[in-house]
């Protein structure tokens, strides 16, 4: 459902929903609007003390318990963000923005029958811009029109007011299917959750952008629309052919097959230089060998000069036998505006000399364009898998219950 049009009433179902188009916002903690289209309650019952960890009034309760955490980012990306403010509202385990009068953080309704209800809460990033939520799952509204999702909303000292950004949702859900991920704002970066398990606990990382895809924001990232998605945003799925690697002769999405753990996706358009890609694809193949089963690195290559499918197959193949690579997976399409491989969503830009994007659960979390071959620049792509790795980082994929 668009972000315009979240505002719609679960009144119109029998039950309250609250809006989440937010515009204008009272400070008075202690006073609920009338109109949550007009100024919703990002501070009603806002502590004044704030931490980087909150736990949900629904945690100690009956459902699914869940971790979401992640970093929150400056524009670039890059630079941690500290002393920002995350809002964060749900529904309970049957879809409900449900009430309890005896909860500290209950919202009760106001004259329209809006509710944020009682499960929800903030917290206020630390020096190192992170920050964790612990709640329990929620369910879908009981009409199952819309995914399962987790509202948030930020406070910086940029933006006069608080800003919405896209909600929390869960990748395991039949409900978010690829329509719906096609149609994701990416507002701060994407909500998909790609939950690890530990200790019965199940934990989803998202890393916070702030700014990204927030119209009128005072700041811009410098690599914004220049080639690739935004770091922050998920790398869109595609199929390119497979000339040399362990996927030879098929056409695979990298990402779905391998996108578990780290993936490099190195991309060469109309201009290459092949005395650079040569020297790019060796320290990538020793990268790849160090970080054995952790880390997948893809060339693509997508020259639109003189396309044919089968010269461009055998090209490819005698560079990686003539390199005698081994990790190192060389690809191709017929260009990045390619729409049958659906590699055009990722929006590289093939007069770019070369873009880099580095994943992690098949979000983006580094990228560079025009990246010259040198151990410097290697070093800060091996820095940001360094820094990167988690205690939940080689933690396997969580499947869901089939019920």
């Amino acid at each position: 459902m668009s972000r315009i049009f979240q505002s719609v009433f679960l009144l119109l179902c029998g039950l309250a929903l609250v809006s989440c188009n937010q515009k204008s916002y009272s400070t008075n903690s202690q006073t609920l609007s009338n109109d949550f289209d007009k100024s919703p309650p990002f501070y009603f019952k806002m502590p004044k003390q704030l931490s980087a960890e909150d736990t949900s009034p629904s945690y100690k309760q009956k459902g699914e318990k869940i971790l979401l955490t992640g970093t929150v980012y400056q524009i670039d990306g890059k630079t941690p963000a500290s002393n920002i403010i995350l809002y964060y509202y749900q529904t309970d385990i049957n879809g409900v923005y449900s009430t309890k009068e005896n909860e500290e953080r209950n919202m009760p309704k106001n004259k329209l029958g809006q509710t944020h209800g009682y499960i929800r809460g903030w917290v206020r990033t630390d020096e190192q811009g992170a920050y964790s939520i612990y709640t329990t799952r929620p369910g879908a509204y009981p009409n199952r029109q819309d995914p399962a999702h987790i509202h948030l909303s930020v406070k910086e000292d940029l933006m006069e007011e608080p800003y919405y950004l896209d909600n929390f949702v869960f990748d395991d859900d039949p409900l978010l299917n690829s329509s719906r991920r096609q149609k994701m704002e990416n507002r701060g970066g994407s909500g998909v959750i790609r939950f690890v398990e530990k200790g019965g606990l199940k934990i989803g990382e998202r890393n916070i952008v702030l700014g990204l895809k927030i119209p009128d924001y005072p700041k811009k990232d410098s690599s914004y629309n220049t080639s690739g998605r935004s770091i922050g945003e998920d790398v869109i799925s595609f199929t390119p052919f497979h000339a040399f690697g362990a996927d030879k002769g098929t056409k695979t999405c990298p990402v779905c097959k391998y996108g578990w753990y780290y993936g490099i996706l190195y991309f060469v358009g109309n201009h290459p230089n092949w005395s650079e890609i040569t020297e790019w694809l060796l320290l990538l193949e020793k990268l790849s060998k160090k970080q054995s089963g952790y880390l997948k690195v893809f060339f693509v290559y997508g020259n639109e000069a003189n396309y044919d499918r089968e010269s461009r197959q055998q090209e490819l193949q005698q560079l990686g036998a003539s390199m005698d690579l081994e990790q190192v997976a060389l690809t191709f399409v017929p260009s990045f505006k390619d729409e049958s491989s659906e590699v055009h969503f990722n929006q590289i830009n093939p007069e770019a000399e070369n873009t880099f994007l580095i994943y992690k659960r098949s979000s983006i979390i580094d990228k560079y364009i025009d990246l010259k071959p040198s151990e410097e620049n290697f070093r800060k792509i091996k820095n940001k898998l360094t820094h990167s790795t988690n205690q939940y980082f080689k933690l396997p994929k969580v499947k869901r219950d089939s019920n």
